[in-house]
C-alpha cells in the first residue's frame, strides 16, 4: 500500500486523498480475491517508520484505519473474510485496539478469505525483539528463536 500519497501529489490533490483512494482500492481487492482462489490476503498499511511522518498525516492514517475497520466490518462478515491484525498495537491509540479487537471478534467464525492487515510492523523490530528475549533466556535455540519470531518449528512457513 506504500506510494498513496506520492500518487496523489503527483496528480495535484492532498496526501489524505491518496490515502482514502488507497483505502477504496483495498475495499476493491478484497472483494476480488476470493474469485481469484487467493485465500489469505496480507495488506502491509502502516509500516513503524510510517511514525516517522508529519503528526498530522499520522493521525489521517491512523483515523483512516479505524474508518475502514468500522465501515466495513458488516461486508466483511457478509462475505465470510476474518480479518486479523498483525504487528504492534502497543503504540496505537486505544480507540484504535479497541475497534480493532471488536472486527477480529466480530469475524473470527468467517472461513472465507483470511484478510491481514500490518499496522505498526518491522521485521526488523521482530527480529531484534526476538533475539533479545532469548539472550535472556539461558540456552538460546533456533528453534526458540522461531517460536519467538512467531514461525511453527518444522512447518513450511519458517524463515
Amino acid at each position: 500500500m506504500d506510494g498513496n500519497g506520492r500518487w496523489a501529489t503527483a496528480r495535484g490533490m492532498g496526501r489524505a486523498e491518496g490515502h482514502r483512494r488507497g483505502a477504496q482500492a483495498v475495499r476493491r481487492t478484497v472483494r476480488a480475491a476470493p474469485s481469484l482462489g487467493i485465500t489469505t490476503l496480507t495488506l502491509f498499511a502502516f509500516s513503524s517508520d510510517n511514525w516517522k511522518r508529519p503528526q498530522q498525516e499520522v493521525g489521517t492514517l491512523l483515523r483512516l484505519f479505524g474508518d475502514y475497520l468500522c465501515s466495513e466490518r458488516v461486508e466483511l462478515r457478509r462475505n465470510d473474510v476474518r480479518l486479523s491484525v498483525i504487528g504492534r498495537r502497543d503504540r496505537l491509540p486505544e480507540e484504535l485496539v479497541a475497534e480493532i479487537e471488536a472486527c477480529e471478534t466480530a469475524t473470527a467464525r468467517a472461513s472465507g478469505l483470511h484478510l491481514r492487515l500490518a499496522i505498526d510492523y518491522s521485521a526488523r523490530g521482530a527480529i531484534l525483539r526476538a533475539a533479545r528475549a532469548l539472550a535472556a533466556e539461558s540456552e538460546p535455540t533456533a528453534d526458540a528463536f522461531r517460536e519467538r519470531l512467531g514461525f511453527a518449528c518444522g512447518t513450511d512457513t519458517a524463515p
